[in-house]
């Protein structure tokens, strides 16, 4: 028989169906609104005889959205509440899917994507705010491992969405308005599960912090990480845009198309929690530059080899580490910069978004042209594993 002491008390409750909010809101903004794109892509690419130049554009259009997205959600100056911004964020992104279905036009293309990108930015943002100040602030920051799984959730549902929708009928357009829909149910959950939190003090204007007015806030070592950072940016972003039509193209991997984002997803999914796990032990910026190294041979994995389960391990790689290097990166910056005071945290977690979006922003366009000089993607591959190990000796010293 339980007694009271062996239920969950309804305060904990509460904190788990918010990371549960978390995670759906990262899933519908993120996993599927913001990386959608890549499944859905070969179809587009057949139908519209989309060449690689183009579809790098679209790509990169959605990366710089997201950039504008971060720096203006971060900015003090913006008006509304951030519960607002959150669940608007969420709404455009369902409608900026749809809307990819209603046109065949470049620029149109390009302006719904940057869009996109900024409605996922919101979303992520403005979680921190709603969903992990609040658990930090109950002493459960161990479920943000639980919100940031979301997007690797996402990545796997949007590949299975997409799979399976593409088998009954391939039509590109159909797609992107199924993965509108589902990012639209996933709103609608999250409506229920993240309240708008209660008016309070801010509790960070009591920051008494001593800020160190002769020590610079960029040192050579944070110089250093925001290069990485941004080469980290370049890196990951190709691999992750054009990997399902790099199965496509290759006859002998045509057979995992299906397979590959899936399983970039599902090793998303948890990986939060294991580099945190790392990180524990060696330091975030050791865990950093480990994780470089691993995702650098999974993105070389997926063009150097023509066999199916090793192109699939680098997409596992690939999946296993993007969202780790992602958080390591900010949770390092944010510990080089806390004794300058609560304001240079935001600067600094401003700064590395700014290289980290330059990086995401110029690798897909620069992948497709050289697919269009080249007619494969392995030199872009190439140098974006390349770009991956220089991150990672950037940032193996303190």
């Amino acid at each position: 028989m339980s007694t009271a002491e062996d239920r969950p008390s309804k305060d904990e409750r509460s904190h788990l169906l918010l990371a549960l909010g978390g995670l759906l809101s990262l899933a519908a903004a993120m996993g599927i609104g913001r990386f959608v794109y890549t499944p859905i892509l070969p179809y587009m690419t057949d139908g519209l005889n989309l060449p690689a130049s183009e579809a790098g554009l679209i790509a990169s259009a959605n990366f710089l959205g997201y950039l504008a997205g971060a720096l203006a959600g971060a900015a003090r100056s913006l008006p509304g509440k951030p519960q607002h911004w959150f669940i608007g964020g969420l709404a455009a992104s369902a409608v900026t899917s749809i809307a990819m279905a209603l046109t065949t036009d470049l620029a149109a293309f390009l302006f719904i994507r940057f869009l996109s990108g900024m409605a996922s930015a919101f979303v992520l943002v403005f979680s921190t705010t709603l969903i992990l100040e609040r658990l930090n602030a109950a002493g459960r920051a161990d479920l943000s491992a639980l919100h940031f799984a979301g997007v690797g959730c996402g990545i796997a549902l949007s590949a299975i969405l997409i799979a399976g929708l593409a088998y009954l009928a391939p039509d590109w357009r159909l797609l992107w308005i199924a993965s509108g829909i589902a990012t639209l149910l996933f709103l609608a959950a999250v409506v229920r599960l993240v309240p708008a939190p209660s008016e309070q003090p801010n509790a960070i204007t009591a920051d008494k912090r001593v800020q160190s007015a002769s020590k610079p806030l960029m040192t050579g070592g944070l110089i250093r990480l925001v290069g990485a950072y941004g080469l980290f940016g370049f890196g990951y972003v190709i691999t992750a845009t054009f990997v399902s039509v790099i199965a496509r193209s290759e006859p002998a991997l045509q057979s995992s198309e299906k397979l590959v984002w899936l399983v970039v997803g599902l090793s998303a999914a948890p990986s939060i929690y294991v580099w945190n796990k790392v990180a524990a032990r060696t330091g975030a910026r050791m865990a950093f530059a480990l994780a470089c190294v691993l995702e650098s041979a999974g993105v070389a994995l997926t063009v150097i080899s023509q066999q199916p389960f090793v192109f699939l391990f680098g997409a596992m790689l690939l999946g296993g580490t993007f969202m780790g290097i992602t958080a390591l990166g900010l949770m390092e910056g944010r510990r080089q910069a806390q004794a300058h005071g609560q304001t240079a945290v935001r600067r600094m977690l401003a700064i590395l978004t700014a290289s980290f979006g330059a990086g995401q922003v110029a690798g897909p366009w620069i992948a497709g042209q050289l697919h269009a000089m080249t007619g494969s993607f392995n030199a872009a591959s190439l140098a974006a594993a390349a770009a991956l190990l220089i991150a990672a000796a950037l940032v193996f010293r303190e």
